[in-house]
């Protein structure tokens, strides 16, 4: 005699938890809220755009203030790493001081292979990649010039990675992730838009820099360097190597002489004495001053201040 399934309330019940367990299978789950720790505050303020609030924590290794080339693997940093799901750095030898020690004793999801290691400079196109690599040259990086975060349309690109990347490690979260880098990516490109309608301001204006950290934006901007204050990267500058670019700010008497907030300002001040020429400070990073809380206000500020020195002649 055929089983009546509705005077069986056991089998409808079985039933149902088989379907119900065959479709929780078919679906990933999302995950708890992750954490993310990120070796500079440029790639801190991107995860938030794209991971918003199904990141538990955002972690930043280094501030603005600091040289993110030379900082010490400490506790807390290494306590840090050992819980993270996430590690976004800038990559291309950047962190070749302190990121291994940390790698060392860090979560197994963020070691090199594994989903949660990402490196920004391995989405975009590096510039200075040195053909001969000399330790005689200076403290040079064997990749090329690791800033790769001052110029925007870097910017772009690695915001689409990072949301791939935050859906393979996430996939019951992919619909939000998509729609966080659609709203990212949306403003993202009207600012581009409007930063470029003045690139004709910038284009040819003379430039002596600090150090290469700033480089991705004087080639986006079209500027025209000049001289750097390092006569090598990493090495301060001689009394004759100031005299030198002394002399260059001469015959070119609108020169403009920038740093970042991290920089060493000594051979910058000299200069600036010597010269009659203002020192200009750019943020460099997010939180490089009061009014570059985000990527956003970043650019904004760095191009006013830009745009305003150059005004002043």
């Amino acid at each position: 005699m055929p089983t009546n399934i509705e005077s069986t309330p056991s089998l409808v019940s079985s039933l149902i938890t088989t379907i119900a367990l065959v479709l929780s299978a078919a679906t990933p789950a999302a995950a708890d809220n992750l954490n993310v720790f990120a070796c500079e505050p440029e790639w801190a303020a991107l995860a938030q755009e794209i991971g918003g609030k199904k990141l538990k924590n955002v972690f930043t290794a280094t501030h603005a203030k600091q040289d993110p080339h030379f900082i010490r693997a400490r506790p807390s940093l290494i306590a840090k790493a050992r819980r993270a799901d996430l590690l976004i750095c800038s990559g291309a030898g950047l962190e070749a001081g302190w990121l291994p020690i940390l790698l060392q004793k860090g979560s197994s999801k963020i070691q090199p292979g594994e989903k949660g290691f990402f490196m920004a400079s391995d989405f975009v196109p590096i510039l200075e990649i040195p053909e001969v690599f000399d330790r005689s040259l200076g403290d040079i990086h064997p990749e090329g010039n690791p800033h790769v975060h001052l110029n925007p349309h870097n910017i772009s690109l690695i915001a689409e990675e990072l949301a791939h990347r935050l859906i393979s490690i996430d996939q019951g979260n992919k619909s939000y992730y998509l729609a966080q880098l659609d709203t990212f990516r949306s403003k993202w490109k009207a600012a581009i838009e409007r930063w470029e309608q003045e690139l004709g301001h910038f284009k040819n204006q003379a430039v002596i820099y600090h150090h290469k950290s700033l480089n991705y934006l004087i080639s986006w901007l079209k500027m025209k360097p000049i001289g750097a204050i390092e006569p090598k990267p990493g090495l301060p500058p001689t009394t004759n190597h100031l005299a030198d670019l002394l002399a260059i700010i001469r015959d070119n008497p609108s020169t403009i002489i920038t740093i970042s907030g991290y920089d060493s300002d000594t051979g910058a001040r000299w200069l600036e004495e010597k010269s009659g020429r203002p020192v200009l400070v750019l943020p460099y990073t997010v939180g490089g001053d009061d009014q570059s809380e985000n990527l956003f206000s970043l650019f904004d500020r760095t191009l006013q201040l830009l745009k305003e020195q150059i005004d002043h002649g």
